[in-house]
This record gives structure tokens, C-alpha cells and sequence, in this order.
């Protein structure tokens, strides 16, 4: 079923320039998915018509429902082994998977070496405490709670990765501890963003939740889109970015929280502490593939910023931070790509 919605809705994180497109025979159009990663997801890009445009963005939006679903650890779909499959199989031997889900997990697993397991798609038994109390605290604030932590401890157990275990000639995948769930939260959006990049030769802007990434410039002159970058404590934006390709990927403390006597607890969970890191505000990531920048933004949001730096310059990536009292640091070559 066809979930475009064609328009002006505003999204928060891309803001369209005032000037006319350097290509007069092109108009700029912007397309709206609501389904898809549980969030809002945008294209942008300059289109000879806008039934031109629609057919591209509807193309983006079927390769990343694809995604959404191979990747979704709560619904099963018709015909298709997904995570949910595997961590339901969880102990039970081999499961034949599709080759994404086999790309995604060999690369989660080089992002858990990269991070020092700060960034490990294997902690969903510790998530999935936090995914419920979150839940229940939303729907019912007067009851709110914080998971057990003897339950979280016994939960961080079972978060190694190496159960994991890729067949890639066979196509299977094994998790070999029945206690071990995935949980990819951290970075199947902006993996799955790079991968429809990647087929695309035209200059759009595609946005899923907090992660933006620009396929080329956006018209054969090279100019450059602009990203902007909110403020976690208002509506507002800290700055906005050119940039010309390429993602630019936040994480934030304002998303996904909830509040238990008066203290907010956001969703990125540090797996050293077992709750929520309490180093930054926010945190934008600017590189060259969205997969990575999903990792790095998360895993620097869990690192004081020296570690984080150090990690920026091993994957080659620039980096803003917001502290907790609205304080700005800049990696080395962020502040040459801000606009205002």
C-alpha cells in the first residue's frame, strides 16, 4: 500500500532554502513517509514534475520498508526470516536469514570492535527492560518506573556478541545463548539510509528520524543542502550545515524519554552503567556513510569527549557536542561546515 504524502510537512531537521533552484527547469519537492523506522522520514530533491519526483521517492520508500521489516525485532512479516525470527530461534541452531540481514550483522559486529562494544547489537535483553518501562511509564505516568537492576545485571549477561555466529556461504545466522536478543536500534536507520544511497545517482536528501543523509549536491552547479541542527532544550536550531553529500546524524537526550519522580531517562543506554549515559545532551556526527555516523553518534553520546574524539579520528568523522548545561565543542573541521 502506497504511504506517500506529498507537501510541505515541516520536518525539524531539514530546512529548505529560500533561494530559487539553480536549475530553472526543476522544482524542489519534498516527500513524507510516516511508517517507516517508527518515525518520520523525508525526501527532498529537484524533480522535472512532481509525478517524476514521486516515482523516485516511492522507490526510496519501498527499498527502506524492506529494511524496516528484515530489521524489525517486534513484528513478523509474511514469508520472511527477520531479527525477530532470530532472537525468537535464539539457542536453537541455524536460521537461513536474507544476505541484508547478513551484511548488517557482519558490519554490527565490526562496529562493536570499533566502539569497544559501546555500540553492541547484542544488549536487546538489557534494551528490552528499558523499551518496557518506558512503555509502561508513557501510558500510565502516575505508575512510572525504572527497570530492577538485579534484572538489568542478570539481563548484561547475555550481551556478547561473539554468540553471534555468521554462516555467510549458508546464509544462516546462529546466536548460540538462548538469552542473547538482538537489538539494532543504534544503527539499522542510518544503515539502511546508506545502502538506498548508494542506488541513487541524483542529488535528494533523504531523513529518517535523526539521521540526514545527501546522496550528491543538489543540482549540477553543487549547491549544497542545508541541514539544521536542533537544540535539545527547544524547539530552535543550534546551526545549520551545508553540506553537499555525505550524513549528518544526531542523537539526542530529548528523544524517547520518560520521567520517574521528576528525572527524565532517556533511551541510549550505556552498557558499562546499564542506564542511561549522562554525558551530553546531544550529540551530531558528520561523515561519510549514515551506518557509520548512527554508531559514532551513539557511541560518543556514551564517551567523554577525548575518548570520543579519539574515536572521531580513527573513523575519519567531525562531531558537535551539547553538554548538559547547553555548553558547544567542536571537533577539529566541524565549525568550517556551519552556515548560521
Amino acid at each position: 500500500m502506497k504511504r506517500l504524502l506529498t507537501g510541505l510537512l515541516c520536518l525539524c531537521l531539514i530546512l529548505s532554502g529560500c533561494a530559487a533552484p539553480a536549475d530553472s527547469a526543476k522544482k524542489q519537492y519534498h516527500a513524507t513517509f510516516l511508517t517507516l523506522f517508527d518515525t518520520v522520514t523525508r525526501v527532498t530533491g529537484l524533480a522535472e514534475s512532481q509525478e517524476a519526483f514521486e516515482a523516485l521517492a516511492q522507490s526510496v520508500h519501498d527499498e527502506l520498508l524492506v529494511y524496516h521489516q528484515l530489521f524489525d525485532i517486534y513484528n513478523e512479516y509474511p514469508g520472511m526470516n527477520n531479527l525477530k525470527t532470530l532472537n525468537d530461534r535464539a539457542g536453537q541452531g541455524p536460521v537461513k536469514v536474507d544476505g541484508r540481514i547478513i551484511a548488517l550483522l557482519k558490519d554490527c559486529k565490526a562496529y562493536d570492535t570499533l566502539t569497544g562494544s559501546k555500540v553492541n547489537a547484542a544488549m536487546g535483553s538489557v534494551l528490552q527492560l528499558w523499551h518496557e518501562a518506558r512503555n509502561d511509564s508513557f501510558n500510565d505516568p502516575q505508575n512510572a518506573y525504572l527497570p530492577d537492576f538485579a534484572k538489568l545485571e542478570a539481563a548484561a549477561k547475555h550481551t556478547d556478541f561473539s554468540c553471534v555466529l555468521i554462516d555467510e556461504a549458508a546464509s544462516t545466522v546462529t546466536i548460540t545463548d538462548p538469552n542473547v536478543q538482538l537489538d539494532v536500534g543504534a544503527i539499522a536507520k542510518g544503515w539502511s539510509v546508506q545502502r538506498v544511497t548508494e542506488t541513487i545517482q541524483q542529488g535528494i536528501l533523504i531523513s529518517v528520524g535523526g539521521n540526514v543523509a545527501a546522496t550528491a549536491p543538489k543540482d549540477e552547479k553543487g549547491t549544497p543542502w542545508t541541514v539544521g541542527i536542533q537544540d535539545p532544550r527547544s524547539d530552535g536550531y543550534l546551526h545549520s550545515l551545508y553540506v553537499k553529500e555525505g550524513s549528518v546524524v544526531t542523537s539526542g537526550d530529548y528523544q524517547r524519554n520518560f520521567a520517574v519522580d521528576g528525572e527524565l531517562y532517556h533511551h541510549i543506554i550505556d552498557p558499562d552503567t546499564l542506564y542511561p549515559s549522562a554525558y551530553w545532551s546531544s550529540v551530531t556526527v558528520v561523515c561519510r556513510d549514515s551506518g557509520l555516523g548512527d554508531v559514532l553518534s551513539t557511541a560518543l553520546f556514551l564517551l567523554p569527549q577525548e575518548e570520543g574524539q579519539a574515536l572521531l579520528d580513527a573513523a575519519d568523522a567531525m562531531a558537535m557536542w551539547v553538554d548538559r548545561e547547553g555548553n558547544i565543542f567542536y571537533s577539529p573541521g566541524f565549525e568550517s561546515l556551519i552556515r548560521t
